[in-house]
C-alpha cells in the first residue's frame, strides 16, 4: 500500500452557508481528492460508522485530543472518513463537539472501495462499510499505512489498536528520530 496514490473521487459534502436562512443553513459542495490531499501531509483515518461505540468513545475523541501533537510532527490536517453521508457526518461532528478534525463523507463508499477497504457488515445491520484503517498521506501519496488485522466481510470482532492515534503518533515520532 505504501507509495500508492489515493483514488481520485468526488465527495458530496454539506457546508455551512450563512446566506441560507432557516434551521439547516447548509449547501451542497463537491470536494475532490485533490481538494483534501494535494500539497498537504495529512492523517486519514477510516472507521465503520458514525455514532458507533469504538469510533465515538475512543478513536474520534482521541484524534481530537492529540491534534496539536500531530501538528507538531508535521501533519497539516487530520481527516475522518466513513461510509456515511454528509448529513450523518456533520451531525456526528456536532454531537461529539469536534473542532479540529475534518470529516469526509464517503456516502456511496466509492473512495473506500477504491482503497480496497470496503467490507460487508450485514451481520451488524450496517451493509457495506469501511474496514478500520489509517494512513499518513503526503501530497496524495500514501506514506504510512495502518490497517487493523482480520480484514473480512462480516467480521465477528471490531479490532482497534493499529489505527489508533496513539500508535500513528508513535510511528511518526519513531520515523522522525530515525531520520535525524
Amino acid at each position: 500500500m505504501l507509495r500508492k496514490r489515493v483514488p481520485d473521487v468526488t465527495f458530496r459534502t454539506r457546508v455551512r452557508d450563512e446566506s441560507i436562512e432557516g434551521p439547516n443553513p447548509y449547501r451542497w459542495e463537491n470536494k475532490t481528492t485533490a481538494d483534501y490531499f494535494s500539497g498537504k501531509r495529512v492523517v486519514l483515518f477510516s472507521l465503520p460508522g458514525a455514532f458507533t461505540p469504538t469510533c465515538s468513545n475512543y478513536q474520534l475523541p482521541d484524534f481530537e485530543k492529540l491534534h496539536d501533537e500531530f501538528k507538531a510532527e508535521g501533519i497539516d490536517e487530520i481527516y475522518c472518513i466513513s461510509v456515511n453521508d454528509a448529513f450523518v457526518m456533520n451531525a456526528w461532528a456536532r454531537h461529539q463537539g469536534i473542532e479540529k478534525i475534518k470529516f469526509i463523507p464517503d456516502g456511496s463508499g466509492e473512495f473506500t472501495r477504491k482503497m480496497g477497504m470496503l467490507v460487508a457488515k450485514d451481520n451488524l445491520g450496517f451493509g457495506m462499510r469501511s474496514w478500520r484503517y489509517a494512513a499518513v498521506v503526503n501530497d496524495g501519496m500514501i506514506e504510512q499505512w495502518f490497517e487493523e488485522e482480520g480484514f473480512a466481510d462480516n467480521c465477528e470482532t471490531d479490532p482497534y489498536g493499529v489505527s489508533s492515534p496513539q500508535n500513528i503518533l508513535e510511528n511518526l515520532r519513531a520515523r522522525e528520530s530515525a531520520a535525524a
